[in-house]
């Protein structure tokens, strides 16, 4: 399969309380510290290829910063630079965020703040954290319910249709599954430049409201394991909002909960 997007490279969230988000990713998820820069911290679980995968910084109030994409390849990057250009919601160039290299940053058609890039800083794992796997960038760590890799992002929207044609006809994805609502109108779109189901998810948002964030995903791997996961969150009063059962859409085994 030939996209000019090849994987989700990272989430950006802002957080009024990053001493608890970045508590609850490292103690409870067994995610790692990799940087710290002003008000910033960015982490990355233990099968993230790259220096970060999440990036919080304190901000009166939560929401979403910016979504990262990485490019096929160089010549990728130009061409996705010059449909989203044409369509109306680039924003330009850049080049100076932390271990990201020259990047392409746009909006969705809700406002959602995005950007795609092709150079990136890959993690270098210190002698203590180097896994002996070579497909494993460092050990898994023997602390909290340690996720493993960084899985997709849910975007809630103010049109479903407006939204997945852009994601589809400008960067390439492919639509996976979708959910029909009352009277035929689509709520719901699973797309993938992957063999996974869906690297983005974007849910009709029944306020109204445009450039809504509802969450990011973080891949367990042992879905046997979820029930004792909600109990040992439940236990240190980390608020549990949905699970874990199984999706009917997408088939996936989950367990929605909030950072603090």
């Amino acid at each position: 399969m030939n996209t000019d997007i090849a994987q989700l490279v990272s989430v950006a969230l802002y957080s009024p309380k990053p001493d608890e988000s970045v508590a609850f990713f490292h103690d409870m998820l067994g995610m790692e510290i990799s940087h710290r820069e002003g008000q910033s911290v960015y982490m990355r679980a233990y099968e993230d290829f790259y220096q970060y995968t999440l990036k919080i910084t304190e901000a009166k109030n939560a929401g979403l910063e910016e979504v990262t994409w990485r490019a096929s390849s160089p010549e990728s990057l130009e061409l996705l630079a010059l449909r989203i250009e044409a369509s109306g919601l680039g924003t330009g160039w850049a080049e100076n965020d932390y271990a990201h290299g020259r990047a392409y940053k746009f909006c969705s058609p809700d406002g959602h703040r995005q950007k795609v890039l092709w150079d990136l800083d890959y993690f270098k794992a210190p002698p203590d954290l180097a896994s002996k796997l070579r497909s494993r960038p460092s050990k898994r760590p023997l602390r909290g319910v340690p996720v493993r890799r960084i899985d997709h992002v849910n975007l809630m929207v103010s049109d479903v249709v407006e939204n997945t044609r852009f994601m589809t006809d400008i960067l390439g994805f492919k639509l996976r599954e979708q959910k029909i609502g009352d009277g035929g109108a689509v709520v719901g779109s699973w797309l993938s430049v992957s063999a996974l189901v869906h690297e983005v998810a974007l849910m009709r948002d029944s306020t109204g409201s445009r450039g809504r964030f509802h969450h990011v995903a973080y891949w367990y791997g042992a879905p046997q394991h979820l029930l004792d996961i909600a109990a040992i969150l439940s236990a240190r009063d980390i608020r549990i909002a949905s699970g874990p059962p199984k999706h009917g859409t997408t088939q996936a085994d989950f367990l929605y909960c909030f950072d603090h």
